[in-house]
């Protein structure tokens, strides 16, 4: 998933940083209020963790502005706030959880896989290619029933590609949808993955990943020989 968090605590955002990118999820973040809606109004975000008390705009302005511009981005709101009526507020704003502080990372990552699992129509678990499987909720790949050692970045890449299976997918979809906004649009990151997802792919079957030359990638059944 791509997330951005909000928060103008250099230490906090740092953490969540690598704690999120190890559970494999690219990560944005904004240091005030201001830039944290410019940015999620801009950019395509599965999910946006916004602390309360920031510069420029707070929390309860952001989800606002947010919500005023249609947009329906989950937000799950970080808050020293503990009064029931706070938390009533926001939630009646448009917030979708709140955590308070301090938390623990794994309460954190529970709630944002709560609210990933919540649009069921639209956001499908199990995809299905051939005899490739890959499960999300699961963080799992088959292929012709052997289990695929993926890293972290590998299989968000995967299911980037299962998800808009037999549709070309640009370069620049790829880093939009799987790489952060810190990610060098000029380097060869996409390339390298590329090739190590057919690496490992091709060890249980034939191509499944083609390179459609100056249009991008798209993953189907493998060509008829």
């Amino acid at each position: 998933m791509r997330l951005l968090l909000i928060d103008d605590d250099a230490e906090i955002a740092e953490s969540l940083n690598l704690h999120l990118k190890e559970a494999g999820h690219s990560l944005d973040v904004a240091e005030d209020g201001d830039q944290g809606c410019f940015l999620a109004l801009l950019n395509k975000y599965d999910l946006l963790i916004c602390d309360y008390v920031l510069p420029k705009l707070n929390g309860r302005q952001v989800v606002e502005k947010i919500r005023q511009s249609g947009s329906s981005l989950p937000i799950i709101m970080l808050t020293v706030k503990t009064e029931l009526g706070d938390k009533v507020d926001l939630l009646q704003l448009g917030a979708d959880d709140y955590l308070a502080k301090p938390f623990a990372f794994s309460e954190l990552l529970a709630r944002i896989q709560a609210i990933a699992r919540r649009p069921e129509s639209l956001r499908p678990k199990r995809f299905q290619l051939g005899n490739l499987e890959l499960d999300a909720s699961g963080c799992s790949a088959r292929r012709n029933g052997s289990m695929l050692s993926l890293a972290a970045k590998e299989f968000s890449l995967l299911q980037y590609l299962m998800e808009n299976q037999k549709r070309v997918v640009s370069r620049q979809e790829i880093m939009d949808n799987v790489w952060d906004e810190n990610a060098d649009p000029f380097s060869n990151t996409i390339e390298v993955h590329i090739m190590r997802l057919r690496q490992k792919l091709e060890k249980h079957g034939p191509r499944l990943i083609f390179t459609i030359p100056s249009r991008g990638y798209k993953i189907d059944e493998p060509l008829s020989v």
